[in-house]
């Protein structure tokens, strides 16, 4: 069947250990197992989570142009990249929307440009279409059914990593990305990850993923509780309090760099697809801004959910809702006319036709461990 879901190598294993699974960008995937996404979000906070996030794309970009083809797609400095380190980018059309957000690595001989799963096909598509429209010398290949990636983050992650016989933390470097053998399994291990916390993202072949899984899991079974199997509700949560975007939500086509808060991710001084557009938009001004605010009533938000002035017309809308497990309170994102986004700013949003209170926060609701205070 065309809409059958796919399945990641470890589908098996979640289902025999109590997940609660459901279709996500076209994947079966956990959303939480049987502690709860609350306890998940917490025991990544507090000692470390293990994430099976095999259903983010994974795209081999090699040749002799590809510095050069990924500096031109991209927004951020790729051509100045050092070799083994890693960098945020946005991909965007050339109206300034943002097709995606991706990760890039430099490796040796290629670059390794981890998507966003719901994109993981248009994004190709694009590429290609890309390389084919310009004399850039460049080999794009979907590795994403081949390759397993799992994340393993929090305080304690280094450690279990060292412990299952991988890299020690004084091996790798924020941001670095290396080859590793962790017992039988080669792989490509990255000190990134998207829960504000410090860890590991790991690339595996299929083949090789549940031994690798199990590996980690014993590694970390010193651990109060052992090491938590995490769900994608955490995963959301996790993200969502150091302000970390989830394409859907915070970006999409429609949404610009300066708009999203990402105009750190763009390097100006060199052209990129979009840059004209979104140096005209700044220069113009935004016609909307990212917010996030807290609820001064007690209430869930959602996306969708209209925001109001106090008493007053409707000035943007909710894109990102959800309970905040370590602050204990109920927040959101939304876009709203700039005018409204200082830090502050009483709104109003409508929850099931009743208006509640809600004011503009400082971003971001929590501090990423990893950044120096």
């Amino acid at each position: 069947m065309a809409d059958e879901l796919k399945r990641t190598a470890l589908h098996a294993w979640h289902r025999e250990h109590g997940a609660r699974m459901g279709p996500f960008a076209g994947w079966d995937m956990p959303l939480q197992y049987e502690a709860g996404a609350v306890s998940e979000h917490r025991a990544v906070r507090e000692q470390a989570g293990l994430f099976d996030i095999s259903h983010m794309g994974q795209v081999d970009i090699r040749g002799a142009d590809a510095a050069q083809f990924l500096d031109y797609v991209l927004s951020n400095d790729v051509l100045e990249l050092p070799e083994g380190l890693s960098t945020y980018c946005l991909m965007c059309r050339e109206d300034g929307g943002v097709l995606d957000d991706v990760f890039v690595y430099r490796l040796p001989d290629r670059f390794y440009v981890v998507v966003n799963a719901s994109n993981t096909e248009k994004d190709v598509e694009w590429l290609k279409n890309a390389a084919a429209q310009t004399s850039f010398d460049v080999e794009i290949t979907n590795q994403s059914y081949e390759t397993s990636m799992f994340a393993l983050q929090g305080p304690a992650a280094l450690e279990v990593f060292s412990r299952a016989g991988g890299k020690a933390e004084s091996e790798l470097s924020r941001f670095a990305i290396d080859y590793d053998t962790v017992g039988a399994s080669r792989c490509l291990v990255s000190r990134t990850g998207y829960t504000g916390e410090d860890g590991v993202e790991i690339y595996v072949w299929n083949d090789d993923a549940p031994a690798l899984w199990e590996r980690l899991l014993q590694a970390g079974s010193y651990l109060e509780g052992g090491l938590q199997p995490v769900g994608l509700a955490a995963r959301d949560s996790l993200r969502f309090e150091p302000g970390f975007a989830l394409y859907g939500h915070e970006l999409d086509e429609h949404t610009t760099p300066p708009e999203a808060r990402l105009k750190w991710a763009c390097h100006f001084d060199r052209p990129f697809i979009g840059r004209d557009a979104i140096l005209k938009e700044i220069e113009n001004g935004l016609s909307k801004k990212l917010v996030t605010v807290r609820m001064v009533d007690r209430g869930m938000l959602r996306e969708g959910y209209e925001v109001h002035a106090p008493e007053g017309e409707q000035i943007g809308s909710v894109v990102t809702g959800m309970y905040s497990p370590t602050l204990e309170w109920y927040y959101g994102n939304a876009y709203v006319i700039p005018s409204f986004a200082k830090t502050g700013t009483a709104l109003e949003i409508r929850i099931r036709g009743r208006s509640r209170r809600a004011e503009v926060v400082k971003r971001p609701l929590y501090r990423p461990a990893y950044k120096s205070s």
